[in-house]
């Protein structure tokens, strides 16, 4: 229920659209309604029109059926006898079209108000995720699997439209004429609409315990599309391997074996889902044999209130109108109930914690002017503890350096810094400011990030550039680009810097992806630098181009960088050697190799290679 309260709240910025398609779906409803109740009793007056008799006194117009009848038959017969049978029948024909007309004009009206509903609510709810999916910190995702995520995104997002969306028009419908046809056969025979009273209830038991089992099943099977899509994404991530290892039968195995699980599930889902309708339509017949034997007893009864036959037919009429909108309105809750399970799986993105928040009163602090402390700081990755008592000074202008073995917290602890993960303890304090009290986007506005893997987008290289400071000239742009030696190899691009490097940059080389990242932090141009091993990953020739680069990038600003090469960072200020989450030593170039100790032996074992 929590998520059909979610969705409907998301309904609130389409009042208007929802005014308009309540109002027509209004009149939709009274037009049908309309040309139903006028059928029955003015063709049954016009084939014995050579019977009709009019009263001396005109009956007057009354609220109960009976009085009602009696008025409706005395104006309809008048109209006979005053026009003629053929010309009665003529007009009456007209009527019929024009009736129906307006009724699918209005019907087309409801449908033209409903239009940005739908399509709007699924589009508030894509960026609703996409907004969360940027707030997460980090360590989210690393948590979850991408391939679920991305299917909560996609798949569970379309289930909502297919599902919830799509049945917003019966739902705005068919509550609307259920509501109007009931009142109308109230006021026609309030003890045979008694009938449909009791026995409708009887009917929504059944379909109420069928739709439970349906949610379940529904979210049973989402999240196993989950699992079929992270399988997928990694056999696409991981193709190279696979195919070295003539690993493709087993990786085959472990994805079908998953695809037949979601399969077997789909199978249950689909047939409970089917079940809906045929149910309701068997508990509706069941209901109008009920309704006619019971009617029928009372025409043939020679009721004294006027239930004559044709007045039955038309109550049966307009009872037999009730089934289609009580079937759809059945189809919707189940259809319903199958989105609600994927609107639970949407909520554990949306409903995710913020770990990294906005200060309450944020300190205004954009310029770096002094120094970056680090206080008695620890981190804990869950129950480990990746960061140990970690205490370090980074003034304006300095190039630290962190290096130490694989796994002892250089990366973590860069990352600490602008805030993409919290301290669990101690504190980590800029110009005397701690962190947590700047604004996120003041903040991560000091620091440009350069990363052992070069992140790039599916767009130009421009664009790639420009998302550091989208306002940026072309002049900007280019001397930019200079800076990080990548400007002659744009150039020779096909379409120069309108060229689109391809998903994740793949059409470029890897020393190419990684001088347009320094690019875009050049373009930047923050007063402090995170360079995670920028060059770990590349050739001797594409690093020598990139090492320019970044002593380009360099230049007059405070670098902090992650080192594995030890010969790209002998000329920094200060070199800190993390083993274990602790700082182990901390020196220049000189000093530590004086030590003997653990720099010592990384720069041996590097000398040696």
């Amino acid at each position: 229920m929590r998520g059909f309260v979610q969705i409907l709240k998301l309904l609130k910025n389409y009042k208007s659209q929802i005014a308009g398609n309540l109002f027509f779906n209004i009149l939709s409803t009274l037009f049908s309604l309309f040309s139903l109740a006028s059928v029955a009793p003015f063709l049954t007056i016009l084939f014995s029109a050579n019977e009709i008799s009019l009263p001396e006194v005109a009956p007057e117009f009354g609220f109960t059926s009976s009085q009602f009848l009696r008025y409706a038959d005395y104006q309809i017969s008048s109209f006979i006898l005053a026009n003629g049978a053929d010309q009665a029948l003529i007009y009456f024909c007209v009527f019929i079209v024009i009736i129906f007309s307006l009724k699918n004009v209005t019907r087309f009206m409801t449908m033209y108000f409903l239009a940005p509903i739908r399509i709007g609510v699924i589009r508030d709810v894509r960026e609703a995720m996409h907004s969360k999916v940027l707030r997460l910190h980090l360590g989210y995702y690393s948590e979850e699997r991408k391939g679920d995520i991305i299917s909560r995104v996609t798949s569970d997002v379309n289930e909502i439209e297919n599902s919830i969306i799509s049945s917003m028009e019966m739902v705005f419908r068919d509550p609307i004429l259920i509501a109007t046809y009931l009142a109308t056969m109230f006021f026609m025979s309030w003890n045979l609409t008694l009938f449909v009273l009791i026995l409708l209830p009887i009917s929504g038991v059944f379909i109420s315990l069928i739709g439970k089992k349906l949610k379940g099943a529904a979210r049973d099977g989402q999240s196993k599309l989950g699992e079929v899509l992270s399988i997928f994404e990694e056999t696409l991530g991981g193709l190279r391997v696979i195919q070295a290892f003539n690993a493709q039968k087993a990786t085959q195995k472990r994805f079908s074996a998953k695809n037949n699980e979601f399969f077997r599930l789909m199978v249950k889902l689909f047939r409970k889902h089917y079940l809906g309708s045929p149910l309701t339509e068997i508990l509706s017949a069941i209901t109008l044999a009920i309704l006619i034997y019971y009617g029928g007893q009372l025409v043939l009864a020679e009721n004294e209130n006027g239930f004559t036959g044709e007045f039955f037919i038309t109550f049966i009429i307009i009872f037999s109108q009730i089934i289609t909108p009580a079937k759809s309105f059945s189809q919707a809750y189940f259809k319903i109930q199958k989105g609600l399970a994927s609107v639970e799986r949407i909520n554990v993105i949306l409903d995710a914690e913020e770990k990294i928040k906005e200060p309450r009163r944020p300190k205004a602090h954009s310029n770096f002017t002094a120094s970056v402390s680090l206080k008695n700081v620890s981190f804990n990755y869950g129950k480990d503890l990746v960061i140990d008592g970690v205490d370090l000074e980074i003034k304006k202008g300095e190039t630290v350096a962190l290096v130490g073995p694989s796994g002892g917290g250089k990366s973590t602890l860069a990352n600490l810094v602008p805030r993409f993960y919290d301290v669990t303890q101690g504190e980590i304090l800029i110009d005397g400011i701690d962190v947590r009290d700047i604004s996120l986007e003041e903040l991560r506005g000091m620091f440009g990030v350069v990363t052992q893997e070069s992140i790039l987008f599916n767009d130009t290289v421009a664009n790639n550039i420009l998302m550091s400071k989208p306002d940026a000239t072309e002049e900007e742009l280019i001397q930019a680009a200079k800076i990080a030696n990548a400007h002659d190899f744009i150039s020779k691009l096909e379409n120069g810097y309108e060229t689109n490097v391809g998903d994740s940059g793949n059409k470029l080389s890897g020393g190419q992806k990684q001088r347009v990242s320094i690019a875009r932090a050049v373009l930047k141009n923050p007063p402090f630098l995170i360079l995670d091993e920028a060059t770990s990953a590349l050739d001797t020739e594409s690093e020598r181009l990139v090492q320019d680069a970044i002593n380009n990038l360099m230049k007059n600003r405070t670098s902090l960088v992650i080192a594995h090469r030890l010969s790209t960072i002998r000329h920094a200020d200060k070199i800190v050697v993390l083993e274990g989450g602790k700082i182990a030593e901390i020196g220049n170039h000189e000093a530590l190799l004086q030590k003997k100790g653990m720099y010592h032996k990384l720069h041996q074992m590097q000398t040696f290679q």
